[in-house]
């Protein structure tokens, strides 16, 4: 205030009403268990994650049925791979098994 920084100081006080707003509220505990109960409902209907084993193995058919032989033929691997993998495993995850497995 000082400083004569009105607008910084404007700020900061909506951000202190807002934050005793919610203090005085306390909805988050209520929220959050709210949130974590649709997050178990809707992970029932999600199909179970890929284990390490079976990953790799749908990544050694997906090497030979696309006839890839070094880095580059990477998105040919994942083109065929994909489909197979149905959502099952995260993408990121799925094209590092896929690296590795074309790097050596």
């Amino acid at each position: 205030m000082k400083a004569g920084q009105k607008d910084r100081v404007s700020a900061l006080r909506l951000v202190l009403s807002e934050l005793q707003k919610a203090a005085k509220e306390g909805d988050g505990d209520e929220l959050a268990a709210q949130e974590e109960g649709e997050a178990e409902l809707i992970a029932a209907y999600l199909p179970a994650e890929l284990g390490d084993d079976e990953l790799d193995s749908l990544v050694a058919e997906a090497v030979a049925e696309s006839g890839a032989a070094s880095p580059q033929d990477m998105g040919k691997v994942m083109g065929v791979l994909m489909p197979k993998v149905g959502g099952r495993a995260d993408g990121r995850r799925v094209s590092a098994k896929v690296k590795e497995r074309l790097a050596g």
